[in-house]
């Protein structure tokens, strides 16, 4: 059972936080709260893989949030020559800003915080350059196929839910069953030794970082398809966000340990402890991140007992 515990913490407390939500609130299990609730998970999922891979070689990627805005309003610019400019623009610059992270980082032995802050800067100034310090929002067409990346449904649900799905499933098949998941594995467990092994330690940090740009990119151009629009104002703390996520998952800030599955739980549990919020409708908005802060707080301090547990015998 400890050892159940142990792997498991985010997952209990997400069940155990669910059942409150279900039985206190009767507008948490309806339908229509569950898909939205779905769907806002996605964006930040697709996100936070990214950032699984990053914080596993032991590093951190501050650009996310920035990259992502980015992404969002080079898809929204791009939409007006047809899908797949608008597809295809802001996964290849963003891309691009992360494959300079993860040159500087790999190649000059620079620090991920210093490289990505850089970035982060960089990337919210090409966007505020590309809008006009924000005077211009580019939109997208209403008959436009791209907008079925962020609006198309099947079964009631959004695509973005499945193509969320799709990519996490993907990364825990990349991270656990893979010759690349082993050396990002390795590096952040560590990266001497995985220098010693003949492992490719640079070339592994190039590919996160490259991953972690371009996952940020596309869920900015998910996120423009749903909104129709390019938003400049979006993606503020959002690095903080996936990093928390990440965290919560059971994924480790020194590197060498962490899970896909256990970044998606926690994304739900940040964005179930949301949905409480807005249920509850009487918090002032003024408290509201303050109450959530505590929460997560206390969830990753609950997480941490129970991986420091031992069986008794």
């Amino acid at each position: 059972m400890t050892g159940l515990l142990q792997r498991q913490g985010a997952a209990i407390v997400l069940v155990l936080v669910v059942i409150v939500a279900w039985l206190s609130y009767p507008k948490f299990g309806t339908g229509d709260n569950l898909r939205d609730l779905a769907l806002q998970s996605s964006f930040l999922a697709v996100i936070a893989l990214g950032m699984t891979f990053v914080i596993i070689t032991g590093g951190i990627d501050l650009s996310v949030g920035s990259v992502y805005a980015l992404g969002g309003v080079l898809a929204a610019y791009g939409s007006q020559w047809g899908f797949f400019v608008a597809l295809l623009l802001p996964l290849v610059v963003c891309g691009a800003i992360g494959l300079i992270n993860g040159l500087l980082v790999a190649r000059t032995g620079m620090a991920p915080f210093i490289v990505t802050l850089a970035s982060l800067l960089f990337a919210r100034g090409l966007l505020l350059a590309i809008t006009h310090e924000g005077s211009t929002t580019y939109k997208i067409s209403g008959n436009a196929a791209f907008l079925q990346i962020g609006r198309g449904t099947f079964l009631g649900i959004g695509y973005p839910v499945y193509l969320a799905l799709i990519l996490c499933a993907l990364g825990g098949v990349l991270l656990r069953q893979t010759r690349f998941g082993q050396s990002v594995f390795a590096t952040g467990g560590s990266e001497s030794s995985a220098l010693l092994m003949g492992l490719p330690v640079a070339r592994t940090k190039v590919m996160v970082y490259t991953l972690s740009g371009l996952l940020a990119g596309f869920s900015g151009a998910m996120t423009a398809a749903y909104l129709q629009s390019g938003v400049t104002v979006i993606g503020v703390g959002t690095e903080l966000d996936a990093i928390s996520v990440v965290v919560i998952g059971g994924t480790l800030l020194v590197g060498g340990a962490g899970t896909v599955l256990g970044t998606v739980i926690g994304v739900l549990l940040r964005n179930v402890i949301q949905n409480i919020i807005n249920q509850i409708g009487t918090l002032d908005s003024n408290y509201q991140s303050v109450v959530s802060g505590t929460f997560l707080l206390v969830v990753v301090i609950i997480q941490r007992s129970l991986a420091r547990a031992r069986p008794r015998h």
